[in-house]
């Protein structure tokens, strides 16, 4: 399995999300490139890719993932936010491109109040605004947990988005345990059903990323809250189960748990330890 966390690129950049990484045991990680607050992204190039890249290789650390900021929202009706997500999105295609990453997993948008099917329209269309099919990366929907006005909740509705995208083998699917569990998908008692479901629909060869939280509401309650692992409705052997399976055996498996204890989690995950955090929060967090 290739177990990591969303790991921070303060400072140093790509340096100081690997070092991070090695600290926590993980095989791969995630970061975010720019600030999810707005504002000019920091020069790509000050990321110390190189350097990185030679302590990935000392590590056996492979196949990091960029988190697309979540201001950006293509299933928006406003022009101006339609178009930021745009341009913002194109430019973060340059820089993971820069970095030499094969993932940029992004939430795929809210509709605002207009309906699911104005916004998977809308997300197609700045899709196929976007790509060129010059890429060299995946461009990964994330599911999402059904909360609020989200478009991308349903295995459906990503097909549906990747079936209007004309570069679609630029496209790829990041799975979510919170989000999936949340949103409906019994992953504890048939993780083999969802898969099953999800190559029938979209095809197992575009599960790319997979988010491995636990979750703070529980089965079907179309809230997004993350929990620590063994911390929530979901559990810390069905999560196991989870990251053990055979198809998830080559995809980065990515913790975006609360409280910063993502080596006691991922120790925790491949039955390394028996302990859960003893500070966890229990707000949880949604991401």
């Amino acid at each position: 399995m290739r177990l990591g966390a969303n790991v921070s690129i303060a400072k140093t950049g790509l340096l100081r999300a690997v070092e991070e990484s090695i600290s926590y045991d993980a095989d791969t990680y995630m970061i975010y490139t720019r600030s999810n607050r707005g504002g000019p992204a920091r020069d790509i190039a000050t990321f110390n890719r190189d350097e990185a890249y030679e302590r990935m290789a000392e590590h056996h650390i492979v196949d990091p993932v960029v988190h697309l900021s979540y201001l950006v929202n293509l299933a928006s009706v406003k022009p101006e936010t339609y178009q930021y997500g745009v341009e913002v999105l194109r430019e973060e295609i340059k820089r993971v491109s820069y970095l030499g990453f094969r993932y940029i997993v992004m939430h795929p948008g809210s509709h605002v109040g207009r309906g699911v099917e104005v916004g998977i329209k809308r997300i197609a269309e700045g899709l196929n605004e976007i790509l060129d099919g010059t890429e060299d990366l995946y461009l990964c929907l994330e599911t999402m947990a059904g909360d609020g006005s989200k478009v991308g909740n349903s295995l459906e509705e990503i097909a549906e988005i990747i079936s209007l995208v004309k570069h679609r083998d630029k496209m790829a699917v990041c799975i979510d345990t919170c989000h999936n569990y949340s949103y409906g998908y019994d992953i504890v008692n048939d993780f083999d059903g969802f898969l099953q479901k999800f190559d029938d629909l979209l095809g197992l060869s575009l599960l790319k990323v997979a988010h491995i939280n636990d979750s703070k509401t529980p089965f079907g309650s179309h809230k997004d809250r993350h929990a620590n692992i063994g911390r929530g409705s979901i559990g810390v052997e069905a999560l196991r189960r989870i990251v053990r399976h055979p198809v998830l055996s080559e995809v980065p498996l990515i913790l975006e748990t609360p409280g910063g204890h993502y080596k006691q989690e991922i120790a925790l995950l491949r039955g390394l330890t028996q302990d859960l955090p003893e500070d966890a929060d229990d707000k949880g967090e949604s991401m």
